[in-house]
């Protein structure tokens, strides 16, 4: 055991947990944010994505030790009022079915649209395609990604 402190989503918090524990069991069963979902364990489908110091990561499998002291984001850290751009593109293309997948679709198009504000299509696929969705909504999502680009030209 050791303590351990986070700051996620522009919170001081300090835990007392296994140095291994995975920083997704911090965030849900320590810190209470259930936002980010528990998939499969082994950074293979994407429903656990955080950002840690802006960049995505698969929670699942990161060490609570390997970024204590960094700057955490989950879902609930992208937007005060859920009115993020990506969460209001992703309502107006009516992305979700089940939605488990999706507070680790949106973190990752977050991160793709700030390192990269005009992604080509590959790019866009290239980011997304590591995100399972067991719905089959990727068209959608790609919709939502596509309104988001257009109203960012405007």
């Amino acid at each position: 055991m050791g303590k351990f402190t986070f700051n996620i989503n522009r919170r001081n918090y300090t835990v007392d947990v296994d140095p291994q524990m995975p920083l997704l069991w911090v965030i849900r069963d320590y810190i209470g944010l259930t936002g980010t979902k528990y998939g499969c364990g082994i950074a293979q489908c994407g429903a656990c994505v955080v950002h840690v110091d802006g960049k995505p990561i698969r929670s699942c499998v990161q060490p609570a030790a390997r970024v204590s002291g960094k700057k955490i984001t989950t879902i609930e850290g992208i937007s005060e009022n859920n009115d993020h751009p990506v969460q209001n593109a992703w309502i107006d293309a009516q992305v979700p079915q089940c939605g488990y997948c999706h507070s680790g679709q949106i973190m990752t198009a977050v991160a793709l649209l700030d390192d990269n504000p005009n992604p080509s299509e590959e790019e866009i696929n290239t980011a997304m395609s590591g995100v399972l969705c067991r719905c089959g909504t990727y068209p959608r999502i790609k919709k939502a990604l596509n309104i988001l680009l257009k109203r960012s030209k405007s």
